[in-house]
């Protein structure tokens, strides 16, 4: 079972690398198994069809990459301003499987493939949703404790620093510059300083 596990595992990891650079749609059964050097019967094994397989990569990969990554980052700090920004940062500077020139995977699949297919949307809309939820939940906290300011709408405010986030990974495609990168921090910054509580 563990081999099974290694190649499933294998697979969906050379899938992902392969749909962030190339898309979805661009990316095909058998050059995942010529990358990857199993099968075409070990790919069936596992996944019934391309589809199949492009959900796991969204629930089996991306999803834990972003909500397990945004939680450790959300609670590894007495300041949710330093944790919030910090997340950001290293996603925009540091994370080692996320490059300028080929944005945000979760961004680019929904981009690409929710206005084209349900399932698709779906497992999208999940990790989303998750992601907002913890970044939604730790500043809740915060106004609970009088650090952050109690009038603002914790959800909105997620998703506008999610999508704030989606929005330098895709003008950094554009330039291909960093500059984006910490023109965006530098607002960030500045902008979660006014949640503060005064």
């Amino acid at each position: 079972m563990k081999k099974s596990a290694n190649t499933r595992a294998t697979i969906l990891q050379q899938a992902f690398e392969l749909i962030y650079k190339k898309g979805y749609q661009s990316t095909s059964i058998d050059e995942i198994i010529a990358t990857t050097k199993v099968t075409k019967g070990a790919f069936y094994y596992h996944f019934k069809n391309k589809k199949q397989m492009g959900i796991a990569v969204i629930k089996e990969v991306i999803q834990p990459k972003t909500i397990d990554f945004s939680v450790s980052f959300l609670s590894s700090s007495t300041s949710l301003h330093d944790s919030l920004y910090k997340m950001i940062e290293e996603l925009l500077l540091h994370n080692s499987f996320l490059t300028i020139e080929y944005g945000c995977p979760l961004a680019n699949l929904i981009q690409e493939m929710s206005p084209l297919d349900n399932d698709f949307k779906e497992a999208l809309d999940e990790v989303k949703s998750l992601w907002t939820n913890a970044i939604a939940t730790s500043i809740t906290k915060e106004q609970q404790n009088n650090t952050f300011n109690s009038s603002i709408n914790a959800e909105e405010i997620a998703d506008f620093i999610i999508a704030s986030y989606w929005g330098a990974r895709a003008l950094g495609k554009l330039s291909n510059k960093t500059d984006t990168y910490t023109h965006h921090l530098n607002q960030l910054k500045l902008y979660l300083t006014s949640l503060k509580q005064s």
